[in-house]
């Protein structure tokens, strides 16, 4: 049918008007909707901050438990050589082997990163990219603390932080 879908150019104004209006509302909403799921999510992420800080603060308040095992160890399997090692040999070998597997400054670090997560979760704009750098450090640290274990709990806490560090850089993968 000629002419049936014709229209004058005030209706392409108007169209126009209409279209930037309807546009303008829906990138509101989509902002207000990310903005909405951004702090779901920081919740999300806070409640598996809180529970690999109490995996990381029960590991440190374990340390000296910790140290008498790895002592306790080494004397069992040692003690068949120790009459032919010269005396202060194994005392100074001990001391070497309990300084590599100090977990200390792991520890610390662990904490200090949780804590800059939490900063930054409660700071403006952006913050993807710095949390997904924070889960790579957590990531490493808390590998170095499984290597470094040599008690069956610190290894379990290591693996059950590793869980904890995965779940929350897949959350976190969804954050701008």
């Amino acid at each position: 049918m000629p002419g049936f879908l014709t229209c004058g150019q005030s209706d392409w104004d108007q169209l126009g008007v209409t279209v930037k209006d309807a546009l303008a509302d829906s990138l509101s909403e989509l902002a207000s909707r990310r903005q909405r799921e951004g702090r779901q999510l920081a919740v999300v992420i806070n409640a598996k901050l809180a529970a690999a800080r109490d995996i990381v603060i029960g590991v440190q308040s374990r340390g000296p438990e910790l140290d008498q095992h790895a002592r306790q160890r080494l004397n069992e399997r040692v003690s068949e050589f120790a009459d032919k090692l010269e005396p202060g040999r194994f005392e100074q070998e001990l001391v070497l082997l309990l300084a590599k597997s100090d977990i200390t400054e792991e520890v610390d670090r662990l904490l200090l990163h949780l804590a800059e997560v939490e900063n930054i979760l409660d700071g403006p704009g952006p913050v993807g990219r710095r949390l997904d750098f924070l889960m790579q450090e957590l990531n490493r640290e808390a590998n170095t603390l499984g290597s470094k274990s040599n008690h069956p709990e610190t290894t379990t806490a290591g693996v059950d932080l590793k869980v904890l560090i995965e779940q929350m850089r897949e959350q976190i993968q969804n954050i701008e």
